[in-house]
């Protein structure tokens, strides 16, 4: 499995050891030039701030007043921090509410930092909720997403969310230089889809069966360090307001698999990491191996057989991806992937505020 950069098998892990020894590959120059330390501005998230802000802006063009008014939230607000995946009343302006014109816009600003895999995903737990509608009813309903946006976009700090049961993309633009995407909450309900026009569907089903192949590809000891209980938690741990629950990482240290392990759970995290935007993956992986990936755990809960309740998840320093199937006989997944030092950009957000004191 080629890794591009992913992981440099060839030296250390951990982000402190910046020099190369040797001549370089075309690997690390490449490294160099497009992965800067965590702390500063790349080129490349410069224009991908850029993007952002003017596909926000197109979007909010493309609204009347009153639905401008609904959109806009200041960024100061408690509600910017107030995410769940569960059926409930949200703020912004539904997709349902928007003419065509204004729906293509505010997919557009979608694709400024998702690619379309990550497009796919959202379609996906928005063709789940129609499943649900058919055999529920309509309070389950596929036009019922918010975008939100916090702030004015191009003036930092500012940002967006795009909402709905089972979906919670949060996307933050601290400061110049940064952009974060977490928390970015994925659900699917059916996660197999038994019957109807999209029988056999699994919007999540990759990232189950790396897990099993990770899991089968254990030796007997390090199968009984990932290993973190015999029931599965039936939800994610870091669920709103939860994070503190998950507590140290668990599990079996990376450090300790070998290379095609390793792979392996790169695979698994890439499910989330690389549904981004080619430049803001770039960033985002470069921030999980600023932690040193061998200190990060790969854990599983719960029964082994396909088709009873498990839970798995990767968590390091500070990113933790985790996946829970539970509910329903074990035919609901509750996916999330979470920046512990920078969900809501929280750590670049502390130094903006640090360097430029606000009234």
């Amino acid at each position: 499995m080629p890794h591009d950069g992913w992981h440099p098998h060839d030296d250390e892990p951990h982000a402190h050891h910046h020099h190369h020894h040797g001549p370089p590959t075309r690997r690390a120059v490449l490294a160099a030039a497009t992965l800067l330390p965590f702390g500063s501005a790349s080129a490349q998230t410069a224009d991908a701030a850029q993007r952002i802000a003017e596909a926000a802006n197109r979007f909010l063009a493309s609204l009347d007043t009153a639905q401008r008014l609904r959109t806009l939230i200041a960024f100061e607000a408690d509600n910017r921090l107030d995410w769940h995946y569960i059926p409930r009343s949200r703020s912004g302006l539904s997709l349902g509410e928007m003419q065509p014109a204004q729906a293509a816009a505010a997919r557009a600003l979608f694709a400024t930092v998702l690619n379309d895999r990550g497009l796919e995903l959202l379609d996906g737990v928005r063709l789940l909720e129609g499943v649900l509608r058919e055999q529920q009813g309509s309070f389950r309903d596929p036009a019922r997403y918010y975008v939100s946006i916090f702030g004015t976009p191009g003036r930092f700090p500012w940002g967006w969310r795009f909402e709905g049961h089972h979906l919670s993309l949060n996307v933050t633009l601290p400061a110049a230089g940064h952009v974060a995407v977490t928390p970015f909450f994925a659900g699917a309900h059916p996660a197999t889809v038994r019957d109807g026009p999209n029988r056999g569907f699994r919007l999540l089903g990759t990232s189950e069966d790396l897990a099993r192949q990770i899991m089968a590809g254990l030796t007997d000891a390090q199968r009984q360090s990932a290993i973190i209980a015999d029931r599965s938690f039936g939800e994610i741990v870091a669920s709103p307001q939860r994070e503190r629950d998950l507590g140290r990482p668990r599990g079996l240290d990376l450090g300790q698999m070998d290379a095609a392990q390793r792979a392996l759970v790169e695979a698994l995290m890439d499910r989330f990491l690389g549904t981004l935007a080619p430049d803001l993956v770039v960033a985002q992986k470069k921030r999980v191996m600023d932690q040193g990936l061998a200190a990060f755990r790969f854990a599983w809960a719960g029964s082994l057989t396909p088709g009873q309740a498990h839970y798995f998840r990767v968590h390091g320093p500070a990113t933790v991806i985790e996946h829970d199937n539970t509910q329903n006989g074990a035919n609901h997944i509750h996916a999330v992937w979470r920046d512990l030092a920078a969900d809501f950009g929280r750590d670049a957000l502390a130094d903006h505020y640090r360097r430029q004191p606000h009234r």
